[in-house]
């Protein structure tokens, strides 16, 4: 009889990605604070309108990549899956890219955004959802090989 644990059958890294999405949600909630009250003080309404937009940009953009690699590790399970992982993953960075450049396409001479507002908040929330992904990872202590099964000890010494 043995003593150890059943096995999970979810990736180690579902937490770590979780942690990172809900991280990540209350940055975007300080930066969309932060980047409203200081766009309404240069550029009043429009400002705060800018810098909401950028966060939400930033949010959803960070959220894609989480999520989409949360999907992903619904097939992590099997060998033949290994493709449709990197798919999903793939599709949803290309997905964030078309969208940014329909954004920004979109955005680009409205009169009730102000850019440099907008600029500002979505490098924000870049950078600080690039800090809470490094932050997050480094905290979880994961080992570099955490989903390995090694074999069993031979008992013929």
């Amino acid at each position: 009889m043995s003593n150890t644990p059943p096995r999970s059958t979810q990736p180690t890294s579902v937490p770590v990605f979780r942690r990172i999405l809900v991280l990540g949600g209350f940055l975007a909630g300080g930066i969309g604070v932060v980047g409203a009250v200081v766009g309404g003080l240069v550029a009043g309404g429009t400002g705060v309108v800018s810098a909401l937009i950028g966060t939400a940009m930033a949010v959803v953009f960070m959220g894609i990549t989480a999520g989409s690699i949360l999907l992903a590790n619904r097939f992590a399970g099997s060998q033949g899956a290994v493709g449709a992982f990197f798919a999903i993953v793939l599709g949803g960075w290309l997905v964030k890219f078309v969208v940014f450049l329909v954004l920004v396409v979109l955005l680009k001479d409205q009169p009730w955004i102000a850019p440099v507002v907008l600029f500002l908040s979505i490098i924000a929330g870049v950078i600080g959802s690039l800090a809470v992904d490094a932050i997050v990872v480094l905290k979880s202590r994961m080992s570099y090989a955490s989903d390995v099964t090694l074999p069993a000890a031979s008992t013929e010494d």
